[in-house]
């Protein structure tokens, strides 16, 4: 990334030009309430659903694949994931004025949700009973699975990369993604990915994962941080 690679001025140069303006904080806080609220209404209904159908919260692996949870209510389940993508999209092109800008925003919204969701599950039903307790992460394509840890740790990174774009253009700047910065954020993502996936196996067939790919998932990460940082740099009026 030639953008933060060969910077002068080492990592406090680095960073002051990372961190950079942040939104207002009037912004900041209606889009947080939102993402708390919405993540108050999704794990509400996971409570529900769990108690009308006998099935202790967060009691998720092995799954049944011949139950009524899986069958029918299993798409019910994988419409309700995509409806979510949506709601936190249109909160992103709405605020947005730019694909970036609508990224930004997106990605304030997604962590902070993902966040509450867990904390929310915690407070209705004492689960997870700690960042090591695995979960069913995602169904779409396949069943993506790790510790609650990874998913938190990559909803903070998105916060904070998402508030520190958005603060830039709220101040007036503009920044540049080309190909090899897009490429990494997309490469990351993807990485990250995977690395969740590698166990949609043992979770189909169906078992209890335990084994978690993290070094991958840190290399995703690692990736998708430098192009973030990139991304970041590249701001001006």
């Amino acid at each position: 990334m030639p953008a933060v690679i060969g910077l002068g001025g080492g990592w406090p140069a680095i960073l002051r030009g990372v961190i950079g303006p942040w939104p207002r904080a009037g912004l900041v806080v209606t889009v947080a309430l939102y993402a708390v609220a919405m993540a108050y209404l999704e794990s509400a209904v996971v409570v529900y659903l769990r108690e009308a159908l006998g099935v202790p919260t967060g009691d998720v692996f092995p799954i049944d694949l011949e139950s009524e949870l899986s069958g029918r209510l299993g798409w019910i389940e994988v419409g309700r994931e995509a409806a979510t993508l949506v709601m936190i999209g249109a909160v992103g092109w709405i605020l947005g004025r730019s694909g970036l800008e609508r990224l930004a925003w997106a990605a304030v919204v997604f962590g902070t949700w993902d966040i509450g969701y867990y904390c929310w599950l915690w407070v209705f039903s004492g689960w997870p009973e700690s960042l090591a307790t695995w979960d069913l992460l995602f169904l779409i394509p396949v069943p993506w699975a790790g510790p609650v840890w990874a998913p938190m740790a990559v909803s903070a990174a998105l916060i904070g990369f998402g508030l520190a774009l958005a603060g830039r253009y709220g101040a007036g700047m503009t920044a540049r993604a080309g190909w090899l910065t897009i490429g990494g954020l997309v490469l990351g993502g993807l990485v990250v990915i995977v690395s969740f996936t590698l166990n949609a196996a043992v979770v189909l067939e169906p078992s209890i994962p335990t084994d978690f790919a993290w070094p991958l998932f840190a290399l995703g990460m690692g990736i998708g941080a430098l192009a973030a940082m990139a991304i970041l740099r590249s701001a001006a009026r």
